[in-house]
């Protein structure tokens, strides 16, 4: 059994927007407004619009295509489950630096319940967790398991799609509340040239730059680059890391393209505190003996400096090919290799001591050192097609998963009169540590193939049916080698599985979209059950109605959703250490979303999410009917970004500001211990002229102290307090 730094991580309104949308709507008409011009980027090529192929840039705030869920270049309005893209735009208008931070005003997504962890991007989607089973790049899996993670820089991202709910009929064993995907920054046929560098108020700077351009009619190169480094916000948090991404286009002809991309990340970090903290002492004061101590400083660090570290050598290459044959048939195939060294040693803190002082914490010395290696392909075949009054457009295709991981996982020895106390409220470091001993050495091999076929079938003048299937082939191989406690038994098995997806939708002359349909999903899981048995995938399904709207009269998409999803075999502790698959978790709720480019100079968001999420079913019979720790059931934010323009001497002048509410959650699934909400400020200036800017970002602008989330009574994180973003940039 793991003692690892993240082993609780690793085990664990909507209505009114479209009224008032419709209702704007007929005004317009009634006023025959006229619509807005097309909104362009500057300094790029194309831009999404009307039969986009899913991977240009966005204009302002507001998508048109995707490929995220169908696999194919599809209009957002046409998937039958509700879609959120965020992109390379809005990203730098709030001033995210990770992927965590931008997806932050999307609705039914809930990030960083851990705070600002540096190293990894924690993302829920309807209520589960999509950290390592649920993101993609390019449409290929960024599958990590333990801590075989990979890191993807959001600076060479183009746009970063959320398909929410079940996913398995397109892209096999994933998050069951969703997946997203990150589009990277492809070479275009179009000069770019950008600088940038930036430094927060706790001393972090980075550079970077963003280089294209066409060698000639068929070749075109883009390169970007990135290092950062400096203090960080909690005490003795420091480090740098660094990646760069060179890809290139060929394209002999219009019907042919190639995309070659390769990327080498490096870090060398140490963690930052604030994380991994008692409830007592964090949410409530700690209070012991009638003495109220007061609550924990978010900045302190209890690990050790002198030894604390992260460390990540990562490179990757792969490719993205298609051609479309004389006879409108299309075919498409992508791959990446990529490869993962990653060292890390921490002291964490783990509940209040039982042998020092009514102020000491007990903390676990531990380390991993791991390699994860992953091989990824998915070929297919596009074909488009009338067939009598009914238009196809039919899909059929392959993918191939490996995952391979080489771990040794360490931590200190169990010694019941010494658990490495240091002071919560005047903390002295550098004091012994029980030492390290292996107690989990492992070559794990997953390999995952499936097949799958779709057809979208449009007919009777606005109906749109979309059927899905897909077979899955999956097994996995686990040899477990000798540690300090002994040697765990190996195994082996496979599974197979068939997912599904039905959709219905009819599309409206004035925008309107209505759909309705129903998927089912599953998940390998790896590890034993109680009886020594491997674990069965996690299954289930959902049934989801929504409403789209793209209206013709403004630059705009708004979505509301209802949804009813069931995750099954969930596993449930037994004992301590021991798991059994007797678990069940319902979510459904109602999510709400409105993106709209108001004006070239005026972007608006806004989202509204509510669930209600239950235990059905546990080995515990006392939970059932509560609500799994972490997740909060309501959610709500709303951004504005106004660009001021004028003859004076404010033309180009940029004011933004948005507010997050994140409701309650609980700290545990017997639902006794409940973290508050919180409602926090964004604010954002910023000032453009000509080829050159400058954006100040203040997250959290009011400094509220808050918890972002528990997994348990000790395992409490505070959210990130006020922090000042300052960048600076240079297109030509």
């Amino acid at each position: 059994m793991s003692f690892s730094l993240r082993h609780h991580r690793l085990l664990t309104c909507s209505v009114a927007i479209l009224a008032l949308a419709a209702s704007a709507a007929n005004s317009a008409h009634a006023q025959n407004a006229t619509q807005l011009e097309q909104i362009t980027v500057e300094g790029g090529g194309a831009v999404d619009g009307a039969g986009g192929t899913g991977i240009e840039p966005v204009a302002g705030v507001v998508a048109k295509s995707t490929r995220t869920g169908s696999k194919t270049a599809m209009p957002i309005t046409e998937i039958p489950q509700s879609v959120s893209v965020i992109g390379r735009e809005e990203i730098d208008d709030q001033g995210a630096q990770k992927a965590d931070e931008a997806l932050r005003y999307t609705s039914g997504v809930f990030t960083q319940p851990f705070g600002d962890d540096s190293d990894m991007n924690w993302m829920y989607i309807r209520g589960f967790d999509a950290t390592q089973t649920g993101v993609y790049l390019d449409g290929l899996q960024s599958y990590s398991y333990a801590f075989g993670s990979f890191f993807i820089d959001t600076w060479n991202l183009e746009r970063i799609e959320v398909l929410k709910g079940a996913a398995s009929v397109l892209y096999g064993g994933s998050n069951p509340g969703g997946v997203i995907n990150y589009v990277s920054k492809h070479a275009e046929f179009e000069r770019i040239r950008q600088v940038e560098t930036g430094i927060n108020d706790a001393g972090t700077g980075y550079v970077a730059f963003d280089i294209g351009d066409a060698l000639s009619d068929t070749l075109a190169y883009r390169v970007t680059g990135k290092v950062m480094g400096g203090d960080g916000y909690t005490d003795y948090q420091d480090g740098w890391r660094g990646f760069i991404a060179p890809t290139i286009t060929i394209e002999p002809d219009a019907g042919t393209s190639l995309s070659i991309s390769a990327n080498y990340t490096h870090f060398d970090e140490s963690h930052s505190g604030g994380s991994f903290l008692p409830y007592e002492g964090t949410v409530t004061d700690r209070i012991v003996g009638g003495v109220n101590h007061g609550r924990i400083d978010p900045d302190s660090n209890f690990s050790e400096p002198d030894i604390d570290a992260y460390e990540r050598e990562q490179a990757s290459i792969g490719y993205e090919f298609s051609h479309t044959f004389d006879n409108d048939v299309t075919f498409n195939s992508s791959a990446r290799a990529i490869r993962a060294d990653i060292y890390e040693h921490n002291v964490y803190a783990n509940g209040w001591s039982t042998i020092g002082g009514d102020t000491d914490l007990a903390r676990v010395n531990f380390a991993h050192d791991s390699t994860s290696t992953a091989v990824l392909m998915d070929n297919n075949i596009e074909w488009k097609t009338d067939l009598g009054p009914v238009e196809h457009s039919f899909l059929l295709g392959a993918d191939y998963k490996y995952y391979n991981i080489d771990q040794v996982q360490s931590s200190g020895l169990f010694d019941p009169s010494y658990d490495n106390p240091i002071d919560a409220f005047d903390p002295v470091h550098g004091g012994p540590l029980t030492p390290l001993a292996s107690y989990l050495s492992q070559d794990l091999t997953l390999d995952q193939v499936g097949v799958y076929a779709q057809d979208q079938m449009r007919f009777g003048d606005g109906w749109i049916l979309t059927a899905n299937a897909r077979y899955d082939y999956a097994w996995l191989s686990v040899d477990n080698r000798e540690t300090f406690y002994g040697t765990g038994a190996d195994y082996d098995y496979s599974v197979d599985s068939v997912s599904g997806r039905i959709g219905l939708a009819y599309e409206f002359d004035n925008g309107l979209t209505p759909y309705v349909s129903a998927a089912t999903f599953f998940n390998p899981l790896i590890g034993t059950d109680d009886n020594g048995d491997p674990f069965k995938p996690e299954e289930g399904e959902q049934f989801e109605a929504g409403i789209k709207y793209a209206p013709d009269f403004i630059d705009g998409l708004f979505t509301v959703s209802v949804f009813d999803l069931t995750r099954r075999n969930v596993p449930s502790y037994v004992t301590t250490f021991t798991q059994m698959q007797v678990g069940e978790i319902r979510s459904r709720g109602v999510e709400a979303e409105a993106k709209v480019n108001v004006t070239e100079d005026l972007k608006l968001t806004a989202a509204i999410t509510a669930y209600d999420v239950d235990i059905t079913a546990d080995d515990d019979a006392s939970l059932i009917g509560k609500t799994p720790y972490v997740v909060p059931e309501v959610m709500a934010s709303a951004w504005v970004d106004y660009t001021l323009r004028s003859n004076d001497w404010y033309d180009g002048v940029t004011l933004g500001a948005g507010l997050r509410y994140v409701g309650s959650s609980w700290a545990d699934n017997a639902n006794t211990l409940k973290v508050p909400d919180v409602t926090l400020v964004d604010f954002k200036v910023g000032y453009e002229k000509d080829d050159w800017g400058v954006d100040l970002n203040v997250t959290n602008a009011f400094d509220e102290t808050y918890v972002s989330a528990c997994q348990g009574e000790n395992v409490c994180s505070y959210g990130e307090g006020r922090a000042f973003k300052l960048r600076a940039y240079s297109k030509w």
